[in-house]
């Protein structure tokens, strides 16, 4: 037998010519699964940033419907409001034309004297109510006519108007802001036929007033 030496350790034999390095064991080359490993983390982020896109997407479309939901919601309690407006307007408007002929009788007491004691206060708080509710009573004498809102129930021609006006109001006419719920019933009368308009008459004088003056 061979004696070693102690605290020498048998190197392996060098080939002549190799290099230090060369005697030296290599590293082991990487597996297939290593080498594979960064492709499949590049595989999932392709995944996650597909599934994020879509999920954006996804929220957008949910987005838009609730704002749209919104919008109809909106112009729903819009139309609900403008609907009871009208309905309630519709209502007042007919509650108080069941009651002209009151008001009518009322007015005619009035003109006559006969609106005196406990009649006169209850037609006075009638009159109260009604103006609360928005009620306007209009027709005067003496306005032009306007077939909008004035009926002419008779006619007659005057030398002293210039346009057909009113001439005497039969029943005056009442509304609720811009609505007219009873036309004034109005006697009218038209320039007489071949007549010179008043103003024209007027015209007429001081020009012949404004001549004789002159000096010759």
């Amino acid at each position: 037998m061979t004696e070693e030496t102690p605290g020498f350790e048998e190197k392996p034999d060098v080939p002549s010519g190799a290099t230090p390095d060369d005697a030296e064991p290599k590293a082991a080359a990487p597996s297939e699964e290593e080498a594979a490993a960064p492709a499949g983390d590049t595989d999932r982020t392709v995944g996650l940033t597909a599934e994020l896109d879509q999920a954006r997407t996804a929220l957008s479309e949910r987005t838009a419907d609730l704002q749209r939901l919104q919008a109809e919601y909106q112009n729903y309690r819009r139309r609900v409001e403008r609907d009871r407006v009208t309905v309630k307007e519709i209502a007042v408007a007919n509650l108080l034309s069941e009651l002209l002929p009151v008001l009518d009788d009322v007015g005619r007491a009035r003109e006559h004297g006969e609106l005196v004691g406990g009649f006169k206060s209850v037609a006075e708080s009638l009159e109260t109510v009604v103006a609360k509710l928005g009620l306007q009573q209009f027709g005067k004498e003496g306005e032009p006519f306007d077939p909008t809102i004035h009926e002419a129930l008779m006619h007659s021609y005057a030398p002293d108007v210039t346009e057909t006006t009113c001439v005497a109001i039969l029943q005056p006419g009442y509304r609720i802001g811009e609505r007219t719920i009873r036309p004034a019933r109005v006697a009218v009368a038209e320039p007489q036929p071949g007549a010179t308009p008043a103003s024209a008459k007027e015209e007429k004088t001081d020009d012949e007033e404004s001549g004789g003056t002159e000096e010759v």
